[in-house]
C-alpha cells in the first residue's frame, strides 16, 4: 500500500491505494480515504499531514503482512455490478485438493505426460475430475463449466479433457499401483483382509456396444451394463477395480483382479472375503494356497441335505468364550435378543477342505420376519387391488408369495385366475429365520471370523456412494477406453473421499461431508481476499483442525488464501 495525493482546484486529498491483480492485469485500488490536507492539519494539531499519512500506511503495511490489519469495504446502493464477473466461488475442494497431493497424483500426472508426450495439463484436469465428481458430480461437459466455480481456476479446454480420458485409460493399472505405494505413506493400509464383491452401471441405449452388453442389471433396468470388481482393504479404503463387460460371469472376474494385486501391489499375505455369489469352488481353492485365505458367505439352503439338518437343529449352540452348549429353541426372547449363538464343523467337498459356521440370532430373525410381514402385505394388496399387476418375479420380490391356481376350493375349474398367499412358502421360509452361514479355510475362532464377515458391509456403501452420491450412472460416455477412464476418476474420488472420512473420525455422515464441502462458497473482494458466506458449524471445525488451515475467518486475505493453495499442495 502506498499514498496517493489527489489535487483538484479548491483541495488536495491524501488517500491509500494498493494494487491488486485481475487475470494478470495490473490495476490499482483506493483502500481508503484519509481527508484533505486541511482537515488533517486541523485534526493532527500542525503535524504534517504527508508524513503522518505515510507513518500510517507503514503500520498498515505492518499490520498487513501480520495478517492483521482490518479491511474496509465500500458498496454502492447505486452502482450496478458488473457484467459476467464471477464474484462467488467454492472452497471446499481445498481440502480434497490436500489429500490428492499427499497421495502424490500430480507426480503421477507427470510421470504419464513425460511417458505420452502430451502438452496439455494432466494434473490440473484430473485434479478438476476429482473434486467435481465429489463436490459436482456431472457429466464431463458440465464439470468443465463448474470447474470454474473453485477458487483456482482451471487451464485446460473441453476437447482436453476428451484426450485425458484416452491418456488415463491406457494408464489405469499404473495408477492403481502407485497410487496404492503413496498411500502408504500417509496412512497404514490393513490389506490382512481384502473384501471383493462386483456391481454394474447401465447406460441409457439400447443397442449392445463392446463392453456395454446386456446382463443381469443389479437396478433391474433394461439396458446394457459394465460390471465393475472392487477389492476393498479392511479399513474400508478402495484397493484396485476393473471393468469387466456386462455378460460376464461375475465369478471369472475375481481372479485376474487378484492376480494384478499379487504382481503389482507386492502383496501376498490376505484373506479374501466375498459373498456367495463370487465363492464358486475355483475361486475358494485359488486362495487355499501360499498365504492366502477366504470367508465367504454360504446359502443354507443350498447346502447339502445331511449338512441343512446339522444347520438348522437346535441343539449344540455355543456362545463366545462359553464352553456350554445351548438349545436355541429354549432360549429367553428378552434375555438373549442380543447374543449371536454359533455352531461350526469342518467339510471336505471335492478335495477341498473348509470350515462352515453358521450363526443364530433372535435379533436377525426378527428383522427377517419384519421384512417378510411387509411384503406379504404388499402381495395381499395387489391381489386385493391390483391382481393384473401380478406377473414373472425374483425369488426376492414380495410378488413370490402370490400363489395361482386355476380352479376353485370345490376342485372346479375356475372362471378366472384364483390369486392367493402361498402359506406354504411362508412356513418353508420362515425355517431359516435367525440363520447364517460362512466357509473358510481358516482355523481362527468363530466370532473373529463372524466380525471379519460382518464388514463387508463396507464395500456395499461403497458401490451406493458411487452410484447415489457421485452419480456415476447412468454412464454418458461410449468408447471404452473413455468409460474405464471415468471409472478410474470414480475410484480415485473415493479413496479420497475415504481418506477424508477417516480424517474426521468417521464422526459425519457422506451426504454432512459432500453438502459440506458443497456449501463452503465464498465472496472474492478485488484486491483484499475472500469472505466465507457459508455457515460455520461442527463439521468445519472439524475440518480445520484435522488439515491444519482455516478458512472461517470473516475474511481469508489475499496473501492468506495463497499461502492456503501453497499448504494444500505439498
Amino acid at each position: 500500500m502506498r499514498l496517493k495525493i489527489s489535487k483538484s482546484k479548491n483541495a488536495a486529498s491524501l488517500y491509500v491505494i494498493k494494487s491488486i491483480y485481475n487475470k494478470g492485469k495490473r490495476s490499482t485500488k483506493i483502500v481508503e480515504k484519509l481527508g484533505t490536507i486541511a482537515e488533517l492539519e486541523n485534526k493532527l494539531n500542525g503535524q504534517d499531514p504527508i508524513e503522518w499519512a505515510k507513518k500510517y500506511i507503514e503500520e498498515l503495511n505492518k499490520k498487513e503482512k501480520e495478517e492483521k490489519r482490518d479491511v474496509l469495504v465500500k458498496y454502492s446502493p447505486s452502482k450496478v455490478i458488473a457484467k459476467d464477473e464471477q464474484r462467488s466461488f467454492n472452497g471446499g475442494y481445498l481440502f480434497l485438493q490436500q489429500i490428492y497431493h499427499q497421495l502424490g497424483l500430480h507426480k503421477i500426472c507427470k510421470e504419464i505426460l513425460e511417458k505420452h508426450k502430451v502438452t496439455f495439463d494432466l494434473n490440473s484436469i484430473l485434479s478438476r475430475l476429482i473434486y467435481g465428481r465429489v463436490i459436482f458430480p456431472s457429466s464431463k461437459l458440465a464439470t468443465y463449466q463448474l470447474a470454474k466455480r473453485f477458487i483456482e481456476q482451471p487451464n485446460f479446454d473441453l476437447h482436453q479433457i476428451y484426450r485425458a480420458l484416452e491418456v488415463i485409460a491406457k494408464e489405469t493399472d499404473f495408477i492403481q499401483s502407485t497410487l496404492y505405494n503413496n498411500s502408504l505413506k500417509i496412512s497404514k493400509r490393513n490389506t490382512g483382509v481384502l473384501y471383493y464383491d462386483c456391481t454394474n452401471y447401465f447406460f441409457e441405449i439400447e443397442q449392445e456396444d463392446g463392453n456395454k452388453q446386456y446382463g443381469p442389471s443389479k437396478e433391474h433396468r433394461p439396458n446394457p451394463i459394465v460390471q465393475m470388481g472392487l477389492f476393498m482393504d479392511g479399513d474400508g479404503i478402495p484397493l484396485a477395480f476393473s471393468i469387466n463387460k456386462g455378460n460376464t460371469n461375475e465369478q471369472l472376474t475375481l481372479k485376474p483382479l487378484e492376480k494384478k494385486i499379487l504382481s503389482d501391489f507386492n502383496l501376498s499375505k490376505f484373506i479374501v472375503c466375498t459373498d456367495a455369489g463370487l465363492a464358486s469352488q475355483d475361486n475358494r481353492k485359488f486362495n487355499n494356497k501360499d498365504e492366502r485365505a477366504f470367508i465367504t458367505t454360504q446359502s443354507i439352503k443350498k447346502l447339502k441335505e445331511h449338512l441343512k439338518k446339522w444347520a438348522l437343529d437346535p441343539s449344540g449352540w455355543h456362545l463366545s468364550n462359553d464352553v456350554k452348549t445351548y438349545d436355541i429353541s429354549k432360549l429367553d426372547e428378552e434375555k438373549d435378543k442380543n447374543n449371536f449363538f454359533y455352531k461350526e464343523r469342518w467339510i471336505n467337498e471335492n478335495g477341498l477342505e473348509q470350515k462352515i459356521i453358521v450363526t443364530y440370532s433372535i435379533k436377525y430373525r426378527d428383522y427377517q420376519r419384519k421384512i417378510r410381514n411387509s411384503q406379504i402385505e404388499r402381495a395381499q394388496k395387489t391381489i386385493d387391488t391390483n391382481p393384473t399387476k401380478i406377473k414373472k418375479c425374483n425369488q426376492n420380490d414380495y410378488k413370490r408369495f402370490i400363489k395361482k391356481t386355476n380352479c376353485t376350493a370345490d376342485g372346479e375349474v375356475a372362471v378366472n385366475e384364483i390369486y392367493s398367499i402361498n402359506t406354504a412358502l411362508i412356513l418353508k421360509e420362515e425355517a431359516f429365520d435367525g440363520f447364517y452361514a460362512v466357509c473358510t479355510n481358516l482355523d481362527d475362532n468363530a466370532s473373529e471370523i463372524i466380525k471379519v464377515n460382518h464388514r463387508r458391509w463396507e464395500i456395499e456403501e461403497c458401490f451406493r456412494i458411487m452410484k447415489s452420491e457421485f452419480k456415476a450412472r447412468p454412464v454418458y460416455l461410449s468408447n471404452n477406453d473413455r468409460i474405464e477412464a471415468h471409472f478410474t476418476t470414480c475410484f480415485i474420488s473415493l479413496i479420497i473421499y475415504r481418506l477424508l472420512e477417516k480424517m474426521l473420525n468417521e464422526n459425519f455422515t457422506c451426504y454432512e461431508i459432500i453438502s459440506g464441502l458443497k456449501d463452503m462458497n465464498f465472496y472474492e473482494v478485488k484486491g483484499e481476499g475472500y469472505i466465507p458466506t457459508y455457515t460455520r458449524t461442527d463439521f468445519t471445525d472439524a475440518l480445520h483442525e484435522a488439515f491444519g488451515f482455516r478458512t472461517d475467518y470473516q475474511i481469508v486475505n489475499t496473501s492468506q488464501m495463497k499461502k492456503i493453495f501453497r499448504e494444500t499442495k505439498r
